[in-house]
């Protein structure tokens, strides 16, 4: 449902392609935002639990220097306090929480408006 909402939104928003990766591995993660380097435009990014942990992602994505959008389906500022660090957060041009998957639908439209589509 989610993949499909998210290709939905981006070719009613002009989008030529939405891709969408997932994977419980950090590294895996790290590869997919290298491998976007000169081919896509934008990110959208739910990095999990990696949000506050992973300077790699942080890393990976201050490397590529590709405009990202945060978005986490709860709202993580109202959970446990660990949780109110977000490192990929720090290079993200914009955060989305506590929307559930229509944060993602925001997520698309706001990218779009960042890059002038």
């Amino acid at each position: 449902d989610l993949i499909d909402l998210c290709q939905d939104e981006a070719g009613k928003l002009g989008f030529e392609e939405c891709s969408c990766f997932q994977s419980n591995h950090e590294g895996d993660l790290v590869d997919e935002i290298q491998h976007a380097y000169g081919i896509y435009d934008g990110i959208i990014c739910n990095p999990g639990a990696y949000t506050h942990t992973s300077i790699a992602l942080l890393d990976a994505l201050k490397a590529v220097q590709i405009p990202c959008v945060e978005v986490h389906i709860s709202k993580v500022e109202e959970r446990e306090a660990f949780r109110q660090i977000s490192y990929a957060g720090q290079v993200c041009f914009h955060t989305i929480t506590g929307q559930g998957i229509a944060g993602y639908r925001m997520a698309i439209e706001v990218l779009k408006e960042k890059l002038g589509h």
